[in-house]
């Protein structure tokens, strides 16, 4: 008999006060940021050039009270290539890697710290 793998141990994320709370698996992501800041998607492993931690391509967006992915929203600012095209084919080429508009697919657990 094998023995069991040992439990994940939990990690702590710090959100912003004001992130909306993580949506159902298959639901429609609402910016919670949860997944960007635990790991970095394959996209995020090449522009945060990490594979552990939150995605250096985060950002928190105050107009819309919701993280974006800097890669899709800027991509400009995350990479410093500036031309309009290459800017467009990568926000392009963003939406398609992180699969925008597919629904969360985030299997992480989120809790509000103890007070």
């Amino acid at each position: 008999m094998l023995p069991s793998p040992p439990s994940p141990s939990p990690q702590v994320v710090w959100l912003h006060p004001e992130a909306p709370p993580k949506p159902a698996q298959g639901a429609p992501c609402n910016g919670c940021g949860l997944c960007c800041l635990a790991e970095p998607c394959p996209l995020g492993v090449l522009v945060s050039r990490r594979r552990t931690g939150a995605c250096a391509a985060l950002r928190w967006s105050d107009g819309e009270g919701r993280y974006l992915c800097g890669m899709v929203a800027d991509p400009g600012g995350v990479t410093g290539f500036t031309h309009p095209w290459m800017v467009r084919a990568m926000a392009a080429w963003a939406r398609r890697s992180i699969a925008a508009g597919v629904g969360c697919d985030a299997q992480l657990h989120a809790e509000a710290p103890p007070r």
